[in-house]
């Protein structure tokens, strides 16, 4: 499987998004849209910046009864997305319903990945404010587990899991890493975090990067950079 670096697009409205994705005259960076930006701006922004050429993540993290996700899926199946994802912590069945309504009438469909535990989580917050007791690494594996029981494509995890994760449910089973941060950059509200380089080295698949690309004084430059580091 190709490495590929996904820039998170985490702007307020079209505008701004169309007036930094303008400065990648001739590359098509694989973004992600988030709530921020799909919430501000709806389907549209999706289908605009597909038109434009780029790979989509669509990063809204559904969670919810089967159903209701189920059906949400399906009406999310209608736009040209690359992958979608929602959170492991829904349960098999929630994802088992999900894949239903995201696949087309022809079999198709976009990849679907699930959250395991939020980059900002860390284990002392997950034990007491979730009440997980359990230590983080091993949340994070039954979750990954539950994916793949699931028939999910892969998880979203952080650089310190997706190495572990690939030993447990194959080198085909997809980790999508956003806490990456450059190793004298600001790792910002993020507390496990890992850079371009070693996140290749523990064998990410695929890296979410957003203010230390869209932050940077020379975006670009900084993509590229990221793109050198994790790449090759």
């Amino acid at each position: 499987m190709g490495r590929d670096v996904i820039i998170a697009c985490d702007f307020a409205s079209a505008e701004k998004t169309f007036e930094f994705l303008d400065k990648f005259e001739g590359k098509k960076p694989f973004v992600k849209i988030g709530m921020e930006l799909f919430y501000a701006e709806g389907p549209a922004i999706v289908r605009e910046i597909k038109k434009r050429g780029h790979k989509i993540f669509l990063d809204l993290k559904l969670h919810d009864i089967p159903n209701t996700v189920k059906k949400a899926m399906s009406v999310l199946s209608h736009l040209d997305v690359d992958m979608t994802n929602l959170h492991a912590a829904g349960t098999v069945a929630m994802m088992e319903a999900a894949i239903e309504g995201l696949t087309r009438p022809d079999g198709t469909r976009p990849l679907l990945i699930a959250v395991t535990q939020l980059t900002s989580t860390s284990e002392e917050r997950m034990k007491s404010d979730l009440l997980i007791n359990e230590p983080i690494d091993k949340v994070v594996m039954h979750y990954a587990g539950c994916a793949k029981r699931a028939g999910l494509d892969g998880i979203v995890c952080s650089p310190l899991e997706a190495g572990k994760v690939h030993g447990a449910c194959g080198d085909d089973f997809i980790t999508v890493t956003p806490g990456v941060r450059f190793a004298d950059g600001d790792v910002g509200d993020q507390v496990r975090v890992m850079t371009p380089a070693e996140a290749k080295r523990i064998g990410s698949d695929y890296i979410v990067v957003g203010r230390p690309i869209t932050a940077a004084a020379d975006p670009v430059a900084a993509y590229e950079r990221c793109c050198a580091e994790f790449i090759g």
